[in-house]
């Protein structure tokens, strides 16, 4: 029962969060009727925003017959059990009822009357009508929810023990039949009491996601915008009313006069302590290395740091592998709970852009901001996984875990460095240590956890667009080896692997010449790495986070956007460790990029209609889409990176001649080619269609849709949308996604989730054609349009891939699809 407390506490905690950030719910389930096809639905200004309200309002209708239903199962066997408590077999005493059915019929009667009332407003749908006086009148009789959450807890306790008591109510609670939707074949499904008991408690907020909804989408002259304002407003008092929150507000900071000994290097890394993670801030000094946290203090008292431990230099190893058994396991999330997280984080950047432009927005962006600290803080903390083990001589190990490779040479090198120098060790009285992590504050280099929300909105938003790089070769080895170089970019504050040159066997001289085609988000470095392969089984590493290859040598260069911007190459060397890496690189802005540029040649298949394409080959999919999937299915889906590492230009741009031609061998080609470049003619061929494979007169559709935040609502809107898809586009898009949700069931061996894959393919499918784009729009910059957009075309195609399966007859016959109400 404590879990149960626990979740009517935490309830009431998330209550107030889930109406701010508006997040979205489990799919609500049902069917509805057809409504007008979207391509008419779609057409801009008013008729627009009332078909939207349309939509968002049948949706909402179909998840309240289900939330009637589901009270209706529950109150289903109060009767029989009312009339056995005054005969002399009661299953349950009249007190026990009264706790357990607690406020339900008052909430049946509520919901049925609103929902017999709203029906025949959407069956005959005008544009004039008014609904807002139907959820102010829902809003006003919130009250009775306060004493179902108010008595939840009890209620699920009694049931709970009675259960226990009673085989004949046991069995009773666990086999409750819930109708299904009017329309829907399903007639019933079973639940159990105690699930259909939190149904009241996941409704509570339903009703504020819905009304901002409908207010997005009621023009302000419409005599039902004041309602429904009104309705929002006491929608939200109320949710208030239970969940008043405290916010601590953080003051500034002042420190005394730091030390004589230098800082030399500090950042935040994360710390497992007692197979806990936790963020520190590690300072290393001239000669010791300091660990400290962040003391919490009471409100307006200035903010210290404290020692959690320190190692003098002279005394710090690293740790070596045989040893690292003594070290504690490293607790691995898994994938999907992080990939969550940063869609969470994805939904709230949309958010703010869009506050920021809205008049008043100020105070809901700085709520939002918070939340999205918060969000960003907890991924830092449990996204890395690389070791970093550190080691007294004269007493305790230590673990950091760090997000690259890179990271940790860097720490690794600095403090090499430093112990090159005669170091004594040191013993700091408390009085010492005091002052030393006092001067931590105004010492300090790092201010701000790294994470993007503590970035002001002056500092450069980084490039978008395309970044093409040819890593030429390197020297100054000194024994011949294999050598290989990847390449990493920073995207929204976290650096990712992007590339990586194939191996070039036992030289000192490696001649790469690979040209990578690289996809910047906000990018403002490039790193390069480069390694030794080590082929010797026995040197394997029995950490898996652990890179078995030897690091030679690192560097980065930052994108300076004006030498970036020309057209011309620009050749550049890395010195690293004494290796020198030569490389050029240009950058293609995404303004540029969004041109898709229709082929002038009809006769191949890049940059041709894909209706064209598939009318001349007489397929419903592309033979290349085909052809591509085919091939990553079979060699490529364990690749780690697939579809997002880079291919070698060189070979896609061989490969999309091969297409275009038509050429015999194009099947010999592709089983003799590198997966990553197969891997990127797929993506190249959608990016150069004329038009995006989602259309661009449904475009600003999608838009809309993704930004529904009631479930039934979107779920209706987004399988509308599909429908309305030309069939080659249709077909095409159900294929892709099929295939990517192979891909992502590979994630533990590929590291490819739904996610990653969304952000990979979404744009490429979405994107507009630029002139569709900025129609009508004042933009100013390309990345005004990327940070605008690209978040939500990520949601569009994370939607689908998180859908069950969509099947293209099913579609067609007109019938909505719900995932299962659980």
């Amino acid at each position: 029962m404590e879990e149960e407390e626990e979740e009517v506490l935490g309830f009431l905690d998330r209550v107030l969060e889930e109406e701010e950030e508006e997040e979205v719910f489990d799919y609500g389930d049902g069917e509805l009727d057809p409504i007008t096809p979207v391509h008419r639905q779609f057409k801009g200004g008013i008729e627009k925003g009332l078909e939207m309200k349309k939509l968002v309002l049948s949706g909402f209708l179909a998840s309240e017959e289900i939330y009637i239903n589901q009270l209706e199962a529950l109150l289903l066997p109060m009767r029989p059990l009312k009339a056995t408590a005054t005969t002399s077999q009661p299953v349950l005493t009249i007190q026990q009822i009264k706790t357990i059915f607690y406020k339900i019929q008052d909430i049946f009667e509520i919901h049925k009357e609103f929902y017999d009332a709203l029906l025949p407003n959407i069956q005959q749908w005008d544009e004039k009508v008014t609904v807002g006086h139907l959820f102010q009148k829902l809003a006003s009789q919130l009250g009775v929810y306060k004493a179902f959450v108010d008595n939840y807890k009890v209620a699920l306790e009694t049931a709970e023990k009675c259960s226990q008591a009673n085989s004949q109510f046991q069995k009773i609670s666990e086999n409750l039949k819930v109708k299904g939707p009017k329309d829907s074949k399903d007639c019933t499904t079973t639940i159990s009491m105690e699930a259909l008991l939190y149904k009241p408690i996941d409704r509570v907020t339903r009703s504020t996601l819905v009304l901002h909804d409908l207010l997005k989408h009621t023009p302000k002259d419409h005599p039902d915008f004041p309602l429904l304002q009104d309705a929002l407003r006491i929608s939200q008092n109320f949710l208030s009313s239970i969940n008043e929150e405290i916010d601590p507000r953080r003051t500034a900071v002042t420190t005394p006069k730091g030390e004589a000994r230098q800082l030399v290097k500090d950042g935040f890394l994360v710390e497992v302590s007692e197979s806990s993670r936790k963020l520190r801030h590690v300072f290393l000094f001239t000669d010791l290395l300091l660990c400290a946290k962040m003391k919490k203090t009471a409100v307006g008292r200035h903010q210290q740091y404290e020692c959690k431990w320190y190692i003098p230099l002279a005394d710090l190893t690293f740790q070596t592998l045989d040893e690292s058994d003594s070290c504690p396991s490293i607790q691995v999330l898994p994938e999907h709970e992080l990939e969550e997280m940063k869609i969470k984080i994805s939904v709230l950047k949309n958010e703010i852009q869009k506050e920021k432009k809205a008049p008043k927005g100020q105070s809901r962006v700085e709520r939002l901001r918070k939340k999205m600290n918060e969000q960003e803080s907890w991924l830092l903390m449990h996204s890395p996984t690389i070791p970093f083990r550190i080691h007294n001589k004269h007493g305790k190990s230590y673990l950091f875990l760090l997000s690259s490779d890179y990271e940790r040479s860097e720490w690794r090198e600095s403090i090499q460095k430093l112990q090159k120098k005669d170091l004594q060790t040191c013993v700091l009285s408390s009085v010492e240590l005091q002052v030393l992590t006092s001067s931590c504050f105004k010492l300090r280099t790092v201010h701000n956890i790294p994470v993007t929300s503590n970035k002001d909105d002056e500092e450069t938003p980084g490039l978008y667009g395309f970044l093409h790089v040819i890593v030429h070769s390197a020297k100054g080895f000194k024994e011949s080896a294999n050598l290989y170089c990847t390449l990493e970019v920073d995207s929204f504050g976290y650096f990712v692997s992007k590339a990586k040159t194939r191996v070039f066997r036992d030289t000192t001289d490696p001649q790469w010449n690979e040209e990578f085609e690289i996809e910047l988000e906000g990018s403002q470095h490039l790193r390069i790495l480069c390694y030794e392969k080590c082929y010797d089984k026995s040197m394997l590493n029995k950490d898996d986070n652990e890179i078995v290859d030897k690091m030679m040598g690192k560097g980065k260069v930052q994108l300076d956007p004006q030498t970036v911007q020309s057209k011309n190459w620009h050749m550049d060397v890395i010195e690293m460790n004494g290796i020198k890496v030569e490389f050029s690189m240009k950058f293609t802005s995404r303004d540029l990029s969004l041109k898709r540029t229709p082929s002038k040649k009809q006769s191949g298949v890049f940059g041709v209609k894909i209706n064209v394409v598939t009318k001349r080959e007489r397929s419903k999919v592309p033979y290349i889409v085909r052809q591509c999937i085919e091939e990553v299915e079979k060699r490529g889906i364990d690749e780690v990176g697939i579809y997002r590492i880079s291919g070698v230009a060189t070979d896609i741009q061989a490969l999309k001649a091969a297409f275009d031609t038509n050429t015999k061998d194009i099947l010999v080609m592709l089983s003799d080619m590198d997966i990553n470049a197969i891997a990127g003619t797929l993506k190249l061929y959608f990016r150069e269609l004329p038009e995006p494979l989602l259309t661009d007169r449904l475009y600003p559709a999608f838009m809309e849709g993704i930004a529904l935040s009631d479930p039934a609502a979107k779920e209706n809107c987004m399988m509308h949308l599909l429908r309305s898809l030309p069939d080659p586009n249709l077909m095409t898009f159900l294929t892709l996604l099929e295939h990517l949700k192979r891909v992502a069931e590979k994630e533990p061996i590929n590291k490819m989730s739904l996610h990653n894959l969304a952000t990979v393919f979404g744009p490429t499918l979405l994107r507009p054609s630029e002139s569709e784009h900025t129609k009508g729009q004042h933009i100013t910059s390309a990345s005004d349009i990327w940070s605008h957009d690209v978040m939500a075309q990520v949601q569009v195609l994370l939607y689908y891939l998180q859908h069950p399966p969509i099947s293209f007859a099913e579609l067609k016959r007109n019938t909505l699809y719900f995932s299962t109400d659980v």
